[in-house]
C-alpha cells in the first residue's frame, strides 16, 4: 500500500522510539486504545481484528473518519485510508530497528491527502496535516516510553 504520490497534500515525518519495534507495533494496532495516549484522538473503534479490509470508526478534530485498513505486515508495516469532509487520506507507518540491537524502532509515518477540501487551500491543510503527524509521534513515543519505563534523560 503506498499513498497517493499525486496528491496535493503529502506530509511524511519520522521519530526514534528507545523501545523494540515489536511493543510500537502493539500500541500502534491497538486501535481502540488509541484515544487512552492520544489526546488528539476522540473515539477509536476497530471492527474485528488488525487485518486487510477491517474498518474502524474514529474521531479526530472534530472529523468522524471511517477507515479501510489495506496493509498489514506484522511489526513492520500499517496503512489505511479514508475520507471525511471531502478529504481521501491514505495514511501508512513503517517500524524498523533503529539501531543494530533491535531496542530502539525508527517509526516513519506519511500520509498524503486528495479531494476537494484538499485542493482549496492546500497549504494551509498541509500545516494542519504536518502538525497532527508531529503531534501523533510524539504521542506515541511517549506512551511507548512510558511503558517501557525509559527515563526521559536517556533521549
Amino acid at each position: 500500500m503506498d499513498i497517493d504520490r499525486n496528491a496535493p497534500i503529502i506530509v511524511a515525518e519520522e521519530v526514534r522510539v528507545l523501545a523494540p519495534p515489536a511493543r510500537v507495533w502493539n500500541l500502534l494496532t491497538e486501535i481502540d486504545r488509541w484515544p487512552d495516549w492520544n489526546p488528539d484522538i476522540n473515539t477509536a473503534v476497530l471492527d474485528g481484528a488488525v487485518a486487510v479490509g477491517a474498518t474502524f470508526r474514529w474521531t479526530t478534530a472534530g472529523l468522524a473518519i471511517v477507515s479501510t485498513i489495506g496493509e498489514v505486515v506484522p511489526g513492520k508495516r500499517l496503512g489505511w485510508s479514508g475520507d471525511t469532509d471531502g478529504i481521501f487520506g491514505i495514511h501508512v507507518w513503517t517500524l524498523e530497528p533503529g539501531d543494530p540491537t533491535g531496542r530502539t524502532t525508527l517509526v516513519r509515518t506519511v500520509e498524503s491527502w486528495s479531494g476537494e477540501i484538499a485542493q482549496q487551500d492546500p497549504e494551509t491543510m498541509r500545516g494542519l496535516l504536518k502538525a497532527a503527524i508531529t503531534a501523533w509521534l510524539g504521542h506515541l513515543r511517549a506512551e511507548v516510553e512510558a511503558r517501557e519505563g525509559v527515563i526521559a534523560l536517556l533521549r
